[in-house]
């Protein structure tokens, strides 16, 4: 091309005289449009023509690329200018292809300056087919072979076929890691995401080799070996080799460990605006120990966050090491650079198009006019999660244009709908066939109140409900509810001691909260129990209470909990603990004298990016006072089933009568152990939960002694999907620890809404 061009220009010259131009004349045109060219054309009309112009003109042309052939002619005072048009691309088609998308493979051709209409470049057709070679090689595919062929059309044009043959993926063979001493390459391996095959190999691809795998798993072994001390860790080298069939893949690691340092003393330099005992209870790192990257990193992020609480938003902090290699100590100063006290302008909400702007700044804890508190707008952002009426909550806090201490506040949310209308059917394999209408409204008119009304109609029960709930009664968030229902059971047909009831409540509770964390809620409630149709099997425990007590109640009942939540979210919550203890007391001068006591705890801590632990606990204890002999056995725990010790049918364990039915009991213990699963292919689905678990738990009666030796266990997987249709939760447990008379239910599920 450079020695055809070479060869025009010099035609150019020779052919050229000066001459003024009158007109220019365009020759060979069928696609490309006059003013293209003219638009590139470095000579207009009017314009002097010479040797160093008919150069210029030539190279413009040839630059821009559509031409394969370019000369120019004098025909008097006319420049004609004569061009061969390269060829248009009219088709690209691609067969061939499995792993990638071939909607995927044309935009990354388009990307590249390759597509449909554009002028046909074969430099360009060997970049594309290296480039789709390197993207398969990425997936591990390294015998992939590309062919392509170019069809001439008419009107200069022609047509590609991409021929792609994928070939096997290649799977890694063996990793080696050389020159390690402290710690022996099992151990070192397990920092590694790729893997030599495995059972699960076809489902988490950790065998098949990629650069970009490998590049992120040397840097999991390096910050491995910086947090333990390491501090002159190296990867000297890496070496990976490829069978001649492409089909294995063998890595070696060279790496250097170098000495274990630690830390001499750690220090504090800069602007320490805040109380050095402050700053160091989040530091944590101390002398004597060894040294950690990782402890290093997050006493940055825990300076930076305390600095925050104080409106220094924008703090600079270093950790700056000095290393005595002689004594292999570490000396780590940490530099602090305060800025300026940022202050708040305005806080401003974004995408609550139902929701009213008053019902999201109630919740607010960093007020405007305030200098700037992350924690603050950290758990303003929580509470407005935990209203549970938005699918996601963002927070930024953008700079004041033309300040520099100033800053605004924006939340934007995405609203759920608050509002369900359910008509449905679920299943229950306690319950059985499950007929629901449930109309909620959690946030009425956008005002954040609760009215829901329900129908729920099972083999086992009937129940009617209707309920509101103001949770800004007052405007220091003290919230008021009212309730009433009627609920209908046949426990004949549940596994436990056979009676009818029917009971129907009215009643009203209060809630006030103490601190940020802590509240304490009051109740009062009417409740009407009628008890029938007990049968030939009903336990004589039983009969001798309605004998003596009767099949009516009448009583009022007093509850009262107090509660300290600091989980994340008010649905599936990945974060936080929950602390609550209630009590529940049916008043002197009602048909019956009782009370309940109940402990519950929940416990969620992050163990990684992609894995959560969850700890639950429950402890239940009733008794009678006063006139009543015993705890009502319609009060009674019972344990069992989804909802507590999994792997064992619903409400079957503790105490049972001759016929094996569960009498519950007057104390309940159950425990639960959960450790939160990524889901795969599904992580941004937040309703979508998959976990393993182990389980236990079990009720004593009124005359047992509580033996801890009689707790029973399970363990096993378990998932629930909150669906547009209800809930959904599904759970296979192996039950431990069990006795002859205990009713095992490996596989669990539940389906709809109940109540």
């Amino acid at each position: 091309m450079c020695l055809l061009v070479t060869a025009l220009l010099a035609q150019a010259s020779q052919a050229m005289e000066s001459f003024v131009v009158r007109d220019i004349r365009l020759e060979g045109l069928s696609r490309i449009s006059p003013g293209t060219v003219f638009n590139y054309l470095p000579v207009k009309v009017g314009d002097t023509f010479d040797e160093g112009k008919s150069a210029d003109a030539v190279k413009a042309l040839f630059k821009t690329g559509l031409f394969d052939d370019v000369k120019l002619e004098r025909d008097g005072d006319v420049l004609v200018v004569k061009v061969k048009e390269r060829r248009a691309i009219a088709q690209i088609t691609i067969t061939g292809n499995s792993d990638i998308k071939t909607e995927d493979l044309l935009k990354g051709l388009k990307e590249n300056g390759f597509a449909e209409g554009d002028v046909y470049d074969k430099s360009k057709l060997d970049r594309v087919a290296l480039e789709l070679q390197r993207q398969y090689f990425a997936l591990g595919k390294y015998g992939v072979k590309i062919d392509t062929k170019v069809t001439d059309l008419d009107n200069n044009r022609v047509a590609i076929a991409i021929n792609i043959s994928e070939g096997r993926v290649a799977r890694i063979k063996q990793i080696n890691i050389v020159g390690n001493k402290a710690f022996g390459e099992k151990e070192l391996l397990k920092q590694f995401k790729l893997s030599t095959p495995t059972a699960f190999s076809f489902f988490t691809r950790a065998d098949q080799y990629s650069k970009q795998k490998l590049a992120a798993d040397l840097e999991s072994l390096r910050s491995y070996y910086l947090d333990r001390g390491y501090i002159n860790f190296n990867v000297e080298s890496t070496q990976v080799s490829i069978t001649p069939d492409k089909n294995d893949v063998y890595v070696t690691v060279n790496i250097s460990e170098g000495d274990q340092f630690t830390l001499d003393d750690v220090k504090l330099a800069g602007q320490l605006i805040v109380p050095q005992e402050d700053l160091f209870k989040v530091i944590r790192t101390r002398k004597g120990m060894i040294f950690s990257r990782k402890a290093a990193t997050d006493s940055t992020k825990g300076i930076t966050e305390r600095l925050g609480k104080d409106g220094y938003a924008f703090a600079n902090v270093n950790a700056v090491p000095d290393i005595h290699a002689d004594k292999k100590t570490v000396t780590l100063t940490y530099f602090i650079d305060p800025g300026k006290r940022v202050y708040v302008r305005r806080i401003n909400f974004f995408g609550n198009t139902k929701t009213r702007d008053e019902v999201l700044r109630r919740e607010m804890r960093q007020m405007e006019g305030a200098y700037l508190d992350t924690t603050k707008v950290e758990r303003s952002k929580v509470r407005l999660q935990r209203l549970n009426y938005f699918k996601s909550v963002n927070v930024e806090t953008p700079a004041v244009p033309g300040t520099t201490d100033q800053v605004d506040v924006n939340f934007t949310v995405e609203e759920q709908p608050s509002g369900n209308l359910l008509l449905g059917l679920g299943f229950s394999q306690s319950q059985g066939l499950i007929f629901n209408t449930n109309v909620t409204q959690d946030n009425f008119l956008g005002s954040g109140k609760r009215v829901d009304f329900a129908f729920n109609n099972s083999d086992i029960n009937r129940a009617y409900r209707l309920g509101y709930l103001d949770p800004y009664w007052t405007v220091d968030g003290v919230s008021q509810g009212y309730s009433i229902g009627y609920q209908e059971t046949n426990v004949s047909d549940l596994n436990i001691i056979p009676y009818d009831s029917a009971v129907f409540t009215v009643g009203t509770q209060f809630g006030i909260p103490l601190t940020e964390f802590n509240s304490i809620n009051f109740g009062l409630q009417y409740e009407k129990t009628n008890i029938s149709n007990t049968t030939s099997l009903t336990t004589q425990q039983v009969l001798d209470f309605l004998r003596r007590e009767g099949h009516n109640f009448d009583d009022i009942k007093l509850t009262t909990s107090f509660a300290y939540d600091t989980r994340n979210k008010a649905f599936l919550p990945d974060r936080g603990t929950l602390h609550q203890i209630t009590g529940e007391l049916a008043t002197p001068g009602g048909d019956l004298e009782f009370y309940k006591l109940f402990y519950d705890a929940r416990w969620f801590y992050p163990l990684t990016d992609n894995y959560t632990l969850a700890l639950h606990g429950r402890f239940g204890y009733g008794d009678s006072y006063g006139k009543t002999q015993t705890l009502p056995f319609f009060e009674n725990f019972y344990a069992g089933g989804p909802r507590t010790v999994r792997g064992y049918e619903e409400d079957t364990l503790g105490p049972k009568d001759v016929n094996n039915l569960a009498l519950g009991g007057n104390v309940e213990i159950v425990g639960n152990a959960e450790l939160i699963l990524p889901v795969p292919y599904f992580s941004d689905i937040e309703s979508l939960r998959i976990s393993g678990f182990v389980d236990t738990g079990n009720v004593y009666g009124v005359n047992e002694s509580v033996d801890l030796g009689q707790l029973r266990y399970s363990a096993g997987l378990a998932g629930i999907w909150a669906s547009p249709f209800g809930v959904l939760t599904v759970s296979i447990a192996q039950p431990f620890n069990t006795q002859a008379t205990d009713r095992k239910q490996a596989f669990q599920f539940t389906f709809g809404t109940s109540f």
